[in-house]
């Protein structure tokens, strides 16, 4: 997993410039939310309108819906985005052509939260589920051992209730620190960014053990403070559409290049090979 994000690292600095421009068509065909990247609250929502003013139940009720229809006729290449705001405010316009997209993502959304709702999209059929979860755990005062107890709990669901998916957990983005503008500030300042980057460090451990995928997205948005890059968010919580072009970056690497694939293969007949030799060695 290390080569495979170190390749996504070096991927995504020669291959940002050439996505540069779908921040500049979204810009100009959505041109009163380009200019309010600043906003405490993201304007450039994917068309939800007063959705994001319903309660968490409304909020159950519409995603089980959604599941519902997408599970009756299940369409190719489905990918689940499960998570909080960082996936539900992901602008479908910013989301990898190469697949069908269902967003089950929850403002606000803690990991005890996901893990009670994962049955919403169980017939879904889909190819791969990301998920991203846990910064509002932090933000809640929820200890590190529960959250990473949760992350199993998840992991081991969707895997025996998905066993032909592919899981992909992924890192839980830094704060903007010191700069965050975010209304809950105090909140974000009294979690240290080293304690997030700790919390991933275990939470890949983790995903090594469940045997599922683990893209580490947390370097590519830290500064040399190792705080939330301040062209990638709107108030030290949220992305903006450069941080969303980022992690869209970074997803695109991870299914279409055949580099980062053999790394994975690479990496996996080493640890195999290495277990091999512990056995025999035993």
């Amino acid at each position: 997993m290390l080569i495979t994000n170190g390749i996504l690292m070096l991927a995504i600095i020669l291959l940002i410039w050439r996505q540069q421009k779908l921040i500049t068509a979204y810009a100009t065909s959505n041109p009163s939310e380009a200019i309010n990247f600043n906003s405490p609250t993201p304007s450039f929502a994917p068309e939800l309108g007063p959705r994001h003013k319903l309660s968490y139940s409304q909020w159950l009720d519409i995603l089980k819906q959604e599941a519902n229809a997408t599970a009756q006729k299940p369409p190719e290449k489905l990918t689940i985005l499960a998570g909080d705001s960082l996936s539900l405010w992901f602008p479908p316009d910013l989301l990898p052509e190469d697949r069908n997209w269902l967003n089950q993502g929850i403002s606000g959304e803690t990991s005890d939260g996901l893990l009670k709702r994962l049955d919403l999209f169980d017939h879904t059929q889909p190819e791969s589920i990301l998920v991203m979860i846990g910064i509002n755990d932090l933000i809640r005062g929820v200890s590190d051992e529960e959250i990473l107890t949760n992350q199993r709990r998840i992991i081991r669901y969707l895997r025996r209730n998905h066993p032909q998916t592919e899981i992909i957990v992924q890192s839980i983005l830094p704060h903007g620190g010191e700069e965050a503008r975010w209304e809950g500030r105090e909140k974000l300042l009294a979690i240290p960014n080293r304690r997030i980057q700790k919390l991933n460090e275990e939470l890949q451990r983790i995903a090594t053990q469940q045997n599922v995928q683990y893209i580490n997205l947390h370097p590519l948005f830290t500064n040399k403070q190792g705080d939330l890059r301040r062209e990638f968010t709107t108030d030290g919580l949220h992305l903006n559409p450069q941080g969303y072009l980022i992690w869209r970056t970074a997803l695109q690497i991870y299914n279409n290049s055949e580099g980062v694939q053999e790394a994975i293969g690479i990496n996996r007949h080493r640890v195999e090979h290495s277990e091999d030799r512990i056995t025999t060695d035993n």
